[in-house]
């Protein structure tokens, strides 16, 4: 799948580029011409990314972002290594479950920062891009950003975190909605239901993430990363636990026939026909 020992980042094959300014570590999503699609070079791009942004010094503040009109349009279907094979059933479905479980482990290293994480969110931020930015600490939005959780749709569980995190920000009973459904939102919906911490016109997002970036990382940074922790601490309880169970119903629902009729359903554009296997 990945040589996950590789920690250098060639040339051109960039997901996510890192630049300091002015105490603001400027993390950005760099596939506009895949709508920053995700993928599992992605993931260990991202694991690499945090580690060089936790011990440094410099970084107070990291504001996360993505190039072109999308934030993150989900997974990136076209990506190379990214289906996952094995000699039998339960082989295929054991890998996918550490497979998964690997991206939780690279998602858990970028949330889990010492610096506080800003999102700011524009056009699409579906799927993988969505549970990206429910891991920031705040986020802003552009009015013309659009979330969902389309996983249900093409046979899948939510398999990052992201229906747990809604639950956390928002309440179960929008967890359920937006899995279940799969149904898109808008920025003004995000933001009433407290998944966004502020909407702003598209021309304006960049300026209004960074003075808020810039204003956090004014502040004295061992009390910033203390609140940040103890936030979290009391907010996250429980979902640590509860992300293996996510992980064991990923495995089982990627590697099912309902999720080759899905993937298959949604490259045909016609609907899909599931049968529960």
């Amino acid at each position: 799948m990945l040589d996950i020992l590789d920690h250098e980042i060639p040339e051109g094959e960039q997901r996510l580029t890192l630049r300091v300014e002015n105490g603001i570590g400027l993390l950005t999503l760099c596939r506009p011409d895949r709508l920053n699609g995700w993928s599992w070079e992605s993931s260990r791009q991202l694991g690499i990314m945090a580690d060089r942004i936790r011990f440094d010094d410099a970084i107070r503040v990291v504001l996360l972002r993505g190039e072109g009109r999308a934030f993150c349009a989900g997974i990136d279907v076209t990506a190379p290594g990214g289906g996952i094979t094995g000699r039998s059933p339960a082989e295929r479905t054991q890998r996918y479950y550490e497979g998964i479980r690997w991206v939780h482990e690279r998602f858990a290293a970028f949330a889990g920062l010492p610096q506080p994480v800003i999102a700011a969110v524009q056009g699409y931020c579906l799927g993988f891009g969505f549970e990206l930015a429910l891991m920031a600490d705040v986020r802003i939005a552009a009015d013309d950003a659009v979330f969902a959780l389309p996983e249900a749709g093409i046979g899948v569980a939510v398999d990052a975190g992201g229906d747990l995190r809604i639950a956390r920000d928002a309440g179960a009973g929008w967890a359920k909605y937006l899995a279940l459904t799969g149904r898109r939102i808008d920025a003004s919906t995000a933001e009433r239901i407290g998944l966004l911490q502020g909407v702003t016109p598209p021309g304006e997002l960049e300026s209004t993430a960074r003075a808020l970036a810039e204003e956090v990382g004014a502040n004295a940074p061992l009390a910033v990363r203390q609140i940040k922790r103890s936030v979290d601490a009391y907010a996250d309880d429980g979902i640590a636990r509860t992300l293996d169970r996510t992980a064991l119903a990923a495995a089982l629902t990627l590697t099912s026939r309902d999720a080759a009729e899905g993937y298959t359903a949604k490259a045909s554009r016609r609907p899909p026909r599931f049968e529960g296997a």
